[in-house]
């Protein structure tokens, strides 16, 4: 990614300050780390208070950056750390974003899997802009962002959970922007595609391994097992090169934030 961040997106954030979500990492990190960059103070929001030390002392010192430690399976955490935010200094972007559940036909789906997943996502969103739109509306300026899938769009297949969701949580960011955007304050959605981030890496790890061990060489024919290894070596490939460059984040929050007026929704794919 590019490391002056005025390349791609000419503008000063200078005063302004900015809620990151999940941002020790992946498309959170690089939102955090750009909006850094224009000189926009970030506080960074996550579960784990080792990796948001380590992701605040990676941030581009034009501002006095900070974080708030918040589980999103809890929304009561949430709830506290932002409220401790807002009763400090006004928010003036905020961009929600936290992982998805885990995959599989909505079928199998569990109840709990759903209250879960919608406690995650949409309450904690809700939670969220509630509590930074006074300072919002008190300054006349809001950018609330949610990262969330091309899932909304088209459903996307063995994520029947998630599917479900997203889209819930897109018609509420709809109700909001209709909502708050005479006070000065937009809403938007991302809908990023696949993206290479270290979370999804892993995942193909996991799963190439999984293949990989799935295999089981047949002593008496090597030529059997060398084209087993090579077919797992092949779809490990393909998985691989499923997975768009982080970079598109860049294009994402150009987008967000340089437009005056934006429609609702962004796809990238």
């Amino acid at each position: 990614m590019s490391k002056d961040h005025n390349e791609w997106m000419p503008m000063d954030l200078s005063g302004k300050t900015a809620v990151v979500c999940g941002s020790t990492q992946g498309i959170g990190w690089a939102a955090a780390s750009h909006l850094a960059g224009l000189g926009a103070r970030i506080i960074l929001l996550a579960r784990n208070e080792q990796k948001l030390q380590a992701a605040l002392s990676q941030l581009p010192e034009k501002a006095s950056h900070g974080y708030a430690v918040a589980d999103f399976s809890k929304p009561t955490h949430v709830q506290d750390a932002i409220q401790g935010i807002v009763e400090k200094e006004t928010v003036h972007i905020l961009v929600n974003n936290t992982g998805g559940p885990a995959g599989g036909p909505i079928v199998e789906a569990d109840i709990d899997a759903f209250r879960a997943t919608f406690e995650q996502h949409l309450i904690c969103n809700q939670i969220l802009a509630q509590s930074v739109l006074p300072g919002m509306k008190a300054a006349g300026y809001g950018r609330i962002i949610n990262v969330i899938s091309t899932s909304v769009k088209q459903p996307l297949p063995n994520l029947g959970v998630s599917n479900t969701i997203r889209g819930a949580v897109a018609s509420w960011a709809k109700t909001w922007a209709n909502e708050v955007g005479v006070h000065g304050i937009t809403v938007n959605n991302v809908l990023p595609g696949a993206t290479n981030t270290a979370r999804l890496d892993q995942i193909i790890e996991n799963k190439s391994d999984q293949d990989q061990h799935s295999f089981r060489c047949d002593s008496r024919s090597d030529g059997k097992c060398r084209a087993h290894e090579t077919d797992w070596q092949s779809r490990r490939n393909r998985a691989r090169n499923r997975f768009f460059s982080l970079a598109l984040s860049e294009l994402h929050f150009w987008c967000e934030f340089t437009r005056g007026w934006w429609p609702n929704f962004f796809l990238v794919n």
